[in-house]
């Protein structure tokens, strides 16, 4: 429980929200609660009527001070018994219009409360969760992510709405009833509230049970999620390796434990509904047979029994709620601490509270950097050093795993060194302001990732005030303009979820795009041109020689780009740079690099053959 106090921010935030359904509560518990009193007057009346009204008189009875006024008024006007009932009647309907009205407002302020909170508190997770650096998202599922900002989110909000409101709502009806109750006849109250002990150790026992199978369920659901968004997202592999029967048989699995454990935890709900039906039948059973003894032995008046069974009747709902109530406070708590385990998660990629806010112009150095994945263990980059003047151009080649695309990870503060420094303009990368640093880099991933949307929105995707004319000549730059054209609706074709709909070399171009649109000064290509075939990668190649021209660039590839001038080319092996020069000189060298460069020509004339 001690989760939820991390809920208390909101509760301040909106206290006058809160208050005001407090108050509102009170109200329309307050005047429900009159209805009792003006039912007990009305069958004294009648007692009175048929000479039976032998305990005191109606006007020595306790009555609350708005009633007795009302008791009072009608006496003055000497009004008769028929008339009497008939305004008891009109009281009591105006009691309910009046407690219906207190009502709505409650609902209108504490639920309204509990929708603020909750998009509040999307908010603040997905702000979180955008700040947390890459090794976190390498560690957690995605499925997981999004079950606990969307049903842990729901759970938290029927505690802050619901829950709370029926918790304020007990308390004012228990308070309300229980205290006119006692003032009429203690005793009587005594024997009617002796089921409530029972009922409070049946909600403590069956509310431990129910956290324990909410926590429970909870981890199932994200498992089951992440098995779904797994399924979702590598559709086309699972079809391509006929393996739909193989997965649906895991997701069954999943979902039968998740189904079996929800049936467990909702058959002990399900004991609260009899549970509170028998106590509450009870009491009332109870006041009906000790009241009558009572009324036998001219201790009190048959209005007071009719009192009593309309407190009961009235303290049903409130009562039977206990239980629905604890366990949506109870589900509550668990999803607020599983919210809590990645809110209390702080991103070890920072800025430190001295940064640098300036314009890069491009000079990149590495000094003596070891660098070590932290989740894997892997030791991809050793006593690397290297230094890139502002405006050079720079190509990475090596094997897969040699440590290229951890450069490019390491300028963009994805990950900081273990040990050595990376600096840019002969200013440490720690020291930037993390958004001014990756503001001023252009970066093509290795792993290109469109967003379901169109085409011109994912090219001007992070400068908004993009027109037309820009989205075009960067996907001119990145020859992928005549394709775009071709689609049925050209730049507003939808592209679908991660680009579903495009080649992948068209994917890897309108990538590109999304960088030659902006103006930066380092500009970073991660193997993204190994999906298109060579003549549009000489294409490419020609356009972004011209984009390039003033720019520092660095291009990671497993492929050669002879016809592109780099100013220098560095091969890289487990970590270390093996080779250093231009493509003349290495390939007199006659070490990797030209056995890299051959073996690509053999390939491309291979495949020019079978063509």
């Amino acid at each position: 429980m001690q989760s939820l106090g991390a809920l208390n921010k909101y509760f301040v935030k909106y206290k006058w929200l809160l208050i005001w359904g407090v108050i509102f509560t009170i109200a329309s518990n307050y005047f429900k609660i009159l209805a009792p009193q003006v039912t007990k007057y009305v069958l004294n009346l009648i007692e009175e009527v048929l000479g039976n009204f032998t305990h005191g008189t109606i006007s020595a009875t306790h009555y609350d001070p708005l009633i007795q006024g009302f008791i009072n008024m009608l006496s003055l006007e000497d009004a008769t018994y028929k008339t009497r009932i008939l305004y008891s009647g009109l009281i009591l309907l105006a009691l309910a219009l009046i407690s219906g009205l207190f009502l709505f407002l409650m609902r209108q302020t504490i639920i309204v409360m509990s929708r603020h909170i909750e998009y509040d508190q999307k908010n603040e997770i997905f702000n979180h969760y955008q700040s947390l650096d890459s090794q976190f998202y390498k560690t957690h599922n995605t499925g997981d992510l999004m079950n606990r900002i969307s049903e842990d989110v729901s759970r938290v909000r029927r505690y802050v709405g619901p829950a709370l409101m029926y918790l304020v709502n007990l308390l004012a009806t228990i308070g309300f009833s229980v205290t006119y109750m006692f003032r009429e006849n203690p005793e009587l109250t005594l024997y009617v509230l002796a089921p409530l002990p029972i009922l409070a150790i049946t909600i403590y026992y069956v509310n431990t049970i129910i956290n324990r199978k909410a926590d429970k369920i909870q981890r199932l659901l994200s498992d089951l999620t992440t098995n779904a968004q797994e399924s979702y997202s590598g559709i086309r592999v699972i079809k391509s390796f006929v393996q739909e029967k193989a997965m649906f048989n895991f997701f069954k699995k999943n979902s039968l434990d998740y189904r079996d454990n929800a049936i467990s935890l909702a058959k002990t709900e399900a004991a609260y509904s009899p549970s509170m039906a028998l106590l509450v039948g009870l009491s009332t059973l109870i006041t009906i047979m000790i009241g009558g003894f009572y009324v036998i032995d001219d201790k009190i008046n048959i209005g007071v029994v009719g009192e009593f069974v309309m407190y009961i009747l009235i303290l049903t709902f409130p009562v039977s709620a206990i239980g629905w109530t604890a366990s949506m406070i109870q589900r509550a708590a668990t999803s607020q601490a599983r919210i809590n385990e990645f809110l209390d998660i702080d991103s070890k990629i920072k800025n430190k509270p001295r940064i640098r806010n300036s314009e890069i112009k491009g000079k990149i150095t590495f000094r003596n950097v070891d660098f070590v994945y932290p989740h894997t263990g892997i030791h991809a980059l050793k006593h690397f050093n290297l230094e890139i003047k502002e405006g050079q151009k720079v190509a990475i080649v090596g094997k897969t795993g040699s440590g290229k695309s951890t450069i490019a990870q390491l300028l963009l503060r994805f990950y900081d060194v273990v040990k050595g420094e990376v600096l840019i303009d002969d200013v440490l990368v720690k020291d930037y302001d993390l958004t001014e640093l990756r503001s001023q880099i252009g970066y093509v991933p290795q792993d290109v990732f469109l967003f379901s949307d169109t085409v011109k929105n994912n090219i001007a995707f992070g400068k908004d005030e993009a027109v037309t004319e820009e989205v075009e000549k960067a996907a001119k730059m990145a020859s992928v303009h005549n394709e775009i054209l071709r689609f049925e609706n050209g730049y507003e074709t939808v592209v679908g979820e991660r680009g579903v709909m495009l080649s992948g070399g068209q994917k890897q171009r309108i990538s590109i795009a999304r960088v030659l649109i902006h103006d930066h000064k380092i500009v970073i290509f991660d193997d993204c041109l190994s999906a298109v075939d060579a003549k549009t990668e000489k294409e490419v190649l020609g356009n972004l020689y011209e984009y390039l021209r003033d720019r520092t660039a660095i291009v990671i590839t497993h492929r050669i780009f002879s016809l592109f001038d780099f100013d220098k080319i560095i091969v890289l092996e487990d970590g270390n740079i093996v080779e250093e020069g231009k493509h003349d000189s290495l390939m007199e060298k006659d070490g990797i690099y030209a056995m890299m460069y051959r073996r690509q020509q053999q390939e491309d004339h291979d495949e020019n053959e079978q063509q």
